[in-house]
């Protein structure tokens, strides 16, 4: 007779915890932010809500934890990028192809249905929200945005971008009308307009000799 495989508790905690990150995701996605509470995560993942309690302080923490998990498992399925790294912008030496795709990697997720609700939700509650909003920066925004600035600073070391340009507001060139048109659905987000942003942030709008 076969001796008796006690269970494995970590992978039970980790299926646990799986299931309170598509429950909050899903359930932020469907009422919003605030109508979502962790007694209702915790009915939808099928756990009690001390266990919840147990692992995270607050439904914010839950959230956050969760949308931060979501970007990861999306950034891992994008698989390596371009230039022969792994994480990060490209570098394959020609500025605006690098940034035209990590830009269109950008379109796409946003226009993922699985990720459009709850970084939506998040990120109008972080409007409000001071405390959120904060942490959603701290742990999730500034991550991303740095990523620009070393890709931009390796650009004006190779003398493709000018050495006085700041690269942070540079990167906002870039960010921000994609940005405000996704949050306000003022036109359709596609790629042939992170290319288009691109071609004007890097060639700007003056007549060219």
């Amino acid at each position: 007779m076969a001796p008796h495989k006690a269970p494995d508790a970590s992978r039970r905690s980790d299926r646990s915890r799986r299931a309170i990150y598509d429950a909050a995701l899903a359930l932020v996605g469907e009422s919003g932010y605030r109508r979502t509470t962790i007694e209702g995560i915790a009915a939808r993942a099928g756990v009690g809500k001390q266990t919840i309690y147990r692992w995270w302080p607050s439904k914010a923490a839950v959230l956050m934890e969760a949308f931060l998990d979501l970007a990861a498992r999306a950034a891992e399925q994008a698989g390596p990028r371009a230039g022969g790294t792994e994480h990060g912008i490209p570098d394959t030496g020609d500025l605006a192809a690098d940034l035209k795709f990590v830009l269109r990697a950008t379109v796409d997720e946003l226009n993922d249905p699985l990720m459009e609700a709850p970084t939506r939700a998040l990120t109008a509650e972080g409007i409000v929200d001071a405390k959120l909003g904060a942490e959603f920066i701290e742990k999730l925004l500034d991550p991303s945005l740095a990523l620009y600035v070393t890709r931009l600073r390796a650009a004006q070391e190779a003398g493709q971008v000018r050495a006085d340009a700041d690269p942070r507001i540079a990167l906002e060139l870039l960010i921000a009308p994609l940005t405000h048109r996704w949050l306000l659905r003022t036109l359709p987000l596609t790629h042939a307009y992170a290319d288009a942003i691109v071609d004007y942030a890097l060639g700007g709008l003056t007549p060219r000799p």
